[in-house]
């Protein structure tokens, strides 16, 4: 019985050790799988498209879902088509939502206001549970619509009061922020701040590790990088024909507006804007992000 007790615990010691081991080797494994990033692009091209409020039938504009579900539980990001001159019924909407112009013309408002028609750019937001209408004008009017959770139409009888107030701010009015009086973005030497990229503030807080919401401008020949900390990093592009890469440092995609890049964990997101008008991008994330320029 002497001999068997020692046996035995040497056993259990070996045991523990190996299990030990295991664990260590687990946790550096998942270390490592997270500190890779995950890339997702979808091109405009494959955006699948659904009616926004079936209920409607062919009177309904389209809506193609870029992230989340649209109409499930938790946050989500959509692309809003209407067809040229819609004019939606008064109605509400069970949760507040943000909405940015891509193309075309759009006006959301109360249903006794004048047409305020938003171009390229614009940002409106619209509370819950206030009665409003949203029209349309162009031949191929979007925009990108993001829900906090599950999106709902409901008929003006429904209405409820809500403290938030809605905001509508045209491109015109937008406060452009450049690398002398923002540290996020880097440039060349030789590059001026006042012909570099850009950035607005359009939701959320800027400063802390919070959910915001802002617009990038990139000039004409921009060629760079957009590097993102550990969150999670959501982008539209709302202008121009953004080239984009991640993985192939050598495969650009074109990127029309309307086409959502995105990412999870620290990345970096080659960009290009080649052609003959500025890109306009917009980004939703809870950490911050880096732009500079190669």
């Amino acid at each position: 019985m002497n001999t068997v007790k020692p046996l035995l615990s040497s056993l259990f010691l070996s045991v523990i050790i190996f299990w030990a081991s295991a664990q260590a080797i687990s946790k550096d494994t998942d270390k490592k799988q997270k500190a890779v990033p995950t890339y997702k692009v979808i091109p405009k091209s494959e955006i699948k498209w659904q009616q926004l409020n079936p209920l409607r039938g062919d009177k309904s504009p389209q809506a193609g879902t870029l992230w989340g579900d649209r109409i499930g539980p938790g946050p989500a990001g959509f692309i809003l088509k209407p067809i040229d001159g819609f004019r939606s019924p008064p109605h509400i909407h069970n949760i507040a939502y943000r909405g940015v112009v891509i193309s075309g013309l759009l006006h959301n408002d109360d249903p006794s206001a004048e047409d305020m028609w938003m171009p390229t750019g614009s940002f409106w937001t619209q509370p819950a549970g206030g009665i409003h209408i949203t029209a349309a004008k162009g031949n191929n009017t979007l925009a990108y619509i993001e829900v906090e959770d599950g999106f709902g139409v409901l008929p003006a009888k429904d209405a409820f009061e809500d403290k938030e107030k809605p905001v509508n701010v045209d491109i015109s009015n937008i406060t452009w922020l450049d690398s002398s009086e923002l540290s996020r973005i880097s440039l060349s030497t030789e590059i001026d701040p006042e012909n570099g990229p850009k950035v607005a503030f359009l939701w959320g807080k800027q400063d802390e590790e919070q959910l915001n919401g802002t617009l990038i401008k990139l000039p004409v020949g921009f060629s760079g990088e957009v590097h993102t900390s550990d969150a999670l990093f959501r982008a539209v592009t709302i202008q121009g024909q953004l080239k984009h890469s991640a993985l192939d440092k050598n495969n650009f995609k074109v990127l029309e507006p309307g086409s959502y890049f995105g990412s999870r964990g620290k990345a970096e997101h080659q960009v290009m804007c080649k052609e003959d008008i500025e890109c306009i991008i917009y980004v939703r994330t809870k950490g911050k992000f880096d732009i500079r320029a190669s």
